[in-house]
């Protein structure tokens, strides 16, 4: 049995020596390059106080989600040498969006949660100047909003424009809430249970809104949906598709667009006035789409596949971690990299690395069950029947070139450490 550890670990060392090569190679040139030309002065962020990172936990908002893609950066300079009628503007982006998406129409959002409230609104007050300006009071109005698969940290949107809640887990009990006073059913989910939904709302004649926020990549989604039938469905801009991250899509039929534009900025006096997007970000988002229209997934996957083996192959060199691979049905769909080691033999937990890398430097941000960004009392109105188990995950997509290598050394010093103070 000795034997074949030791093999193991033989292994596991071949792997990973060429990597740190790499490593003290690389830390060599750049402490050179640092000395030559005053490279460590920091960037425009330091230079207020403010640290940025190396990001391994995913396309989060309050991190600043994704990296724009070049073709992103060339439209929005490109568009801020220019006045147009923001009108104009979103009209023109509706029949490109439509040529793309194979949908009625669509519009540019101040991100997804700017979509839901815009699509919320529409579904209530429609083009009557009189219900637009009356909003968020609903007295009067069709104002429920169905919440197929119950609460989402999102759902503030829809009541902001006025929508009020009505909860339906399950299809028969959408079925049975709707009613005379139903504006809008709102659902994440996908597959056959959004093909369910949709034919319920079908038949009832209720407009459904799906909301796929980080349903880009793949881009197929952006077709999925309209040949599905979904009403209306939203994307995050600054998620997978790597738009402006003040920026989101919602797509679908034509009427209900026109609605949720009258609805919204730049209209003063309607109820998303304030969820206001510039030139920029609707021609960077435009671009974002397009771009992704020539991108090949399965090579993006193929990378980031690379990119999280070379920290497996790291962390592996301490006796006692483990990895696995994989790609995650939801959220964050990407190459994504679990790490595990007996915690409470250790003494040493999941949260304590990840503090451990936030407070290094560079500051290293990984995914676990922890969200900063979540209001506390979301997490009291959980269902306890689902508790969500804690892993310290690595993911690809927002890593870039050589801040691998960096991750995985720093883990791998951590888990070392960690793994001799619990043996000392």
């Amino acid at each position: 049995m000795s034997e074949i550890l030791n093999r193991r670990s033989v292994l596991k060392w071949a792997g990973a020596l060429p990597l740190m090569g790499s490593i003290a190679a690389d830390a060599a040139w750049q402490k050179a390059r640092a000395a030559v030309t005053g490279a460590a002065t920091g960037n425009i962020y330091s230079r207020i106080g403010v640290r940025s990172f190396i990001n391994a936990r995913g396309t989060w908002t309050y991190l600043s989600a994704s990296l724009e893609l070049p073709e992103v950066r060339a439209a929005k300079q490109e568009a801020a040498k220019h006045f147009v009628d923001i009108f104009e503007l979103q009209r023109a982006v509706g029949k490109r969006l439509a040529e793309l998406s194979g949908a009625e129409s669509g519009m540019v959002t101040s991100g997804a949660a700017g979509a839901i409230a815009s699509a919320t609104a529409a579904c209530i007050a429609g083009t009557d100047p009189e219900k637009i300006w009356q909003l968020p009071d609903t007295t009067g109005l069709k104002s429920d909003v169905i919440m197929f698969g119950g609460r989402s940290a999102f759902d503030s949107a829809a009541r902001l424009a006025g929508g009020k809640l009505v909860l339906a887990r399950t299809h028969d009990e959408l079925q049975a809430a709707i009613g005379p006073n139903t504006a809008m059913i709102y659902t994440t989910r996908r597959g056959d249970q959004l093909k369910d939904a949709i034919a319920i709302a079908k038949q009832a004649n209720v407009p459904l809104l799906l909301d796929d926020a980080a349903g880009i990549p793949p881009i197929e989604n952006l077709r999925l949906y309209a040949k599905m039938g979904a009403d209306l469905f939203c994307f995050s801009g600054g998620k997978g598709l790597c738009g402006p991250q003040c920026s989101g899509l919602l797509l679908g039929r034509k009427d209900l667009i026109d609605a949720a534009l009258a609805n919204t900025s730049p209209w003063e006096g309607s109820v998303c006035r304030a969820m206001k997007v510039g030139k920029e970000e609707v021609m960077g988002c435009l671009a974002a789409v397009e771009a992704w229209q020539k991108r090949d997934l399965n090579a993006l996957n193929q990378e980031w596949t690379r990119t999280v083996k070379r920290v497996a192959a790291l962390v592996e060199t301490v006796p006692g971690v483990s990895t696995d691979i994989s790609i995650p049905e939801g959220g964050n769909r990407y190459p994504t990299l679990t790490v595990s080691w007996d915690e409470q033999a250790w003494n040493f937990s999941i949260d304590d690395c990840d503090r451990a890398l936030r407070e290094g430097n560079p500051r290293i941000e990984v995914l676990t069950h922890s969200n900063p960004s979540l209001v506390s009392a979301v997490t009291a109105h959980r269902d306890p029947k689902t508790p969500r188990p804690n892993k310290l995950q690595i993911i690809s997509m927002t890593m870039q070139p050589g801040e691998d290598l960096i991750v995985g050394q720093r883990l791998r010093e951590i888990l070392k450490t960690a793994r001799k103070n619990a043996k000392a």
